[in-house]
């Protein structure tokens, strides 16, 4: 495989004392597994929802921690690092989201006594309908957490392999398998309470390893507080500043804009939170409506200053590399992709023993992808598929079978993960980090945006019927594909380029291909929308 796009590190830099540390991390997950695989799971209530009685703050960081993935640990510094603050504004529509989730979505929800968020389309549409939701949330979710599955592995196989071999097809599978297998095992024994509380450990490293960062970076940037951000602020050849945080420019094709705040990020907000069961089924392991509702708007509440910490890691390392010249030190040989910064970072720059914290973050940011995505997955189809064709079976059955779902869909993410690799390898795919966060965003949405328009037909209209939900989730799926410039053979890089330059974007007849992906969803949402709601029906009675 070429590594080109992938510049070599000198030196990985692990020492002893950074072997310990994250040995010390991975004996923790041992130890917490065995923990909870002694705590009897006898009916899949336990198994797939805690028995509904999960504390609404641990609850609140689960959701935080499965929604930073290993895309988020590189991909966000790397945001702050090329741009500015303009990411963190999408949480204004992450907030109008949990709004709409946590009032309309959880009480529905907790209503039709769901085990899985399916159920609610089972009961008002019908099973067909149910079926078909679910699937499309198993093919979406196969796709998104397989994705970020290679993302985290990359760095893995830094750390495994060294890197000049990192980067081998083999290599990568490799540490994709041993991943995917830590997951799968500790997703095992212990179900969704085990997922729950090891993310809890998770983003406690997770966030552990960004403040150790910041600390690091400023102890060797020797200038005053004040003037770090003063130079910050200073005017970019784009008219904003490293500190920009809204940017109000109506350009669609711009990623992180206050529109796209509005309307896109809402939409996957609403996606996300409330039609996905990786995130919605943490909400139904609360004891009732108000503690859901509870941990959702503080999940997402503490998602700010989450990200907000990745994003000073960025800025904080623009000024380690681009301006070394404000602490008296000589211009820094920085890597040519802008990926490799923060790693570079970790792998030549930090102490020993921080090092392996760091990449010990790193981990928990990939398996707690992991860890709740097949968990999901495996509720989702027990609950949506097994349950009807085998009905009457006892709890034992159903939990059993749950643990076999979590095999074979941590397989299936591990098989996505390693095509992913040889997609990377043939096309070029993710070359940067800002590509990386951008594909772990938008390849959801693929069955978001036909999940969300037959959501919004179930709870806001009496309309719609099964053959209309199955349509509008082939819809969704189908106006996403067309709208990739992938698919009509357009190279997105020079289709872009192209654009900047004319002065008749209407006639360029590409123009649409160009706008961000989350405007993509909007038209998605809107046409699947069209499609549910056309046929009426009766309005749910739960």
């Amino acid at each position: 495989m070429s590594t080109q796009g992938w510049p070599i590190i000198a030196s990985v830099g692990f020492q002893a004392l950074d072997w310990v540390t994250l040995g010390a991390y991975f004996f923790i997950l041992i130890v917490s597994g065995w923990y909870f695989s002694k705590k009897s799971k006898v009916t899949p209530e336990d198994y797939f929802l805690g028995g509904r009685k999960m504390p609404a703050w641990a609850v609140s960081i689960s959701i935080v921690a499965t929604s930073m993935s290993a895309a988020s640990f590189i991909g966000v510094p790397e945001a702050g690092y090329t741009g500015n603050l303009t990411y963190l504004s999408t949480n204004i529509g992450m907030i109008i989201a949990a709004c709409v989730v946590a009032f309309v979505f959880i009480p529905a929800f907790y209503r039709s006594n769901s085990g899985s968020i399916y159920e609610l389309l089972g009961r008002r549409f019908g099973s067909q309908a149910e079926k078909a939701a679910s699937a499309s949330f198993l093919i979406g979710r196969i796709m998104a957490s397989g994705a970020r599955l290679y993302i985290g592995a990359i760095p893995a196989s830094m750390v495994i392999f060294g890197t000049e071999h990192a980067l081998e097809p083999q290599r990568l599978i490799l540490a994709i398998s041993v991943m995917a297998t830590i997951g799968i095992t500790y997703t095992l024994v212990g179900g969704i309470t085990s997922v729950i509380w090891t993310d809890v450990l998770q983003y406690t490293i997770l966030i552990g390893a960004a403040i150790g960062a910041i600390v690091v970076i400023l102890s060797r940037i020797d200038i005053p507080l004040p003037q770090i951000i003063e130079e910050l602020a200073k005017e970019q050849p784009d008219g904003t500043s490293k500190l920009t945080l809204i940017d109000t420019r109506p350009d669609p094709r711009l990623p992180f804009t206050l529109l796209t705040a509005i309307f896109g990020f809402t939409l996957l907000g609403i996606g996300s939170y409330g039609t996905d069961q990786d995130l919605a089924q943490r909400m139904l392991t609360c004891k009732n409506a108000k503690a859901g509702t509870r941990a959702t708007i503080a999940g997402i509440l503490l998602g700010i200053p989450s990200v907000m910490l990745f994003l000073a890691v960025g800025l904080l390392l623009w000024i380690f590399y681009q301006r070394p010249e404000l602490f008296g030190e000589p211009a820094r040989t920085t890597p040519n992709d802008s990926r490799q910064v923060f790693l570079d970072f970790i792998l030549t720059q930090m102490p020993s023993g921080l090092t392996g914290l760091m990449m010990a973050g790193l981990f928990a940011a990939g398996l707690s992808s992991v860890n709740s995505a097949i968990n999901a997955m495996s509720s989702a189809f027990v609950n949506d598929f097994y349950k009807s064709a085998r009905p009457d079976r006892p709890p034992r059955h159903y939990v059993r079978v749950g643990r076999i779902g979590v095999i074979v869909c941590g397989v299936l993410l591990g098989a996505f993960a390693c095509f992913c690799v040889f997609w990377q390898q043939r096309d070029g795919q993710f070359q940067t980090s800002s590509q990386l966060l951008n594909f772990a965003l938008s390849v959801m949405t693929f069955a978001y945006a036909g999940l969300i328009a037959v959501f919004f037909a179930a709870l806001f209209t009496s309309r719609g019927s099964a053959h209309s939900v199955i349509l509008a989730l082939i819809t969704g799926f189908v106006i996403n594909i067309l709208l990739q410039p992938w698919v009509w053979g357009i190279d997105a890089s020079a289709l872009r380029a192209g654009l900047s330059h004319s002065s008749d974007l209407s006639a360029a007849g590409l123009w649409l291909f160009s706008v961000h992906f989350s405007w993509k969803l909007c038209i998605a949402v809107l046409l699947s929308f069209l499609v549910a709601a056309w046929p009426r029906g009766e309005r749910c009675g739960s």
